[in-house]
């Protein structure tokens, strides 16, 4: 079942022309309050599912834990995932939060958009600092922007 408030928001979206623009989840947050604390309640810190885009084109699904906080959507990644590598070669990628149970009944929450990889100091401090789970220095850290919701 997809949450019942995704389409007047997707709407809204529309009306307030922000469909098709790239955003920040701090922008996210400020234009869609609602929409974004509901994103955020369903992907912070648990296992959601990530499709990116192979060499070949065809869709690849990998399952992740988003980081969600301070207006800014990370994840932290191995170094060799093939995700990694993918997001690397093509940032776009859709993300689809993990459902609770057959029936759906706790909504769904679904983003497209692209992804950057992030080598500052700060922004990955920030990340470790908002991560419900300890980050090794190894992994590879990306932001995610959003085109769509």
């Amino acid at each position: 079942m997809v949450d019942q408030h995704a389409p007047s928001l997707k709407r809204s979206a529309l009306d307030n022309g922000l469909w098709g623009l790239i955003m920040s989840w701090r922008t996210l947050e400020e234009k869609h309050p609602d929409l974004a604390a509901f994103g955020a309640e369903r992907l912070h810190g648990k296992v959601a599912y990530l499709a990116t885009l192979r060499t070949d084109g065809s869709p690849r699904v990998h399952p992740m834990t988003p980081i969600i906080g301070s207006g800014r959507f990370f994840v932290f990644m191995e170094p060799t995932s093939p995700k990694g590598h993918d997001l690397r070669r093509d940032g776009r990628y859709a993300i689809h939060c993990s459902v609770s149970d057959t029936s759906g009944a706790g909504g769904e929450f679904i983003i497209t958009g692209q992804a950057h990889f992030i080598d500052n100091p700060e922004l990955r401090a920030l990340a470790v600092r908002l991560a419900s789970y300890t980050p090794v220095d190894r992994y590879a850290l990306f932001e995610f922007d959003i085109e769509a919701f």
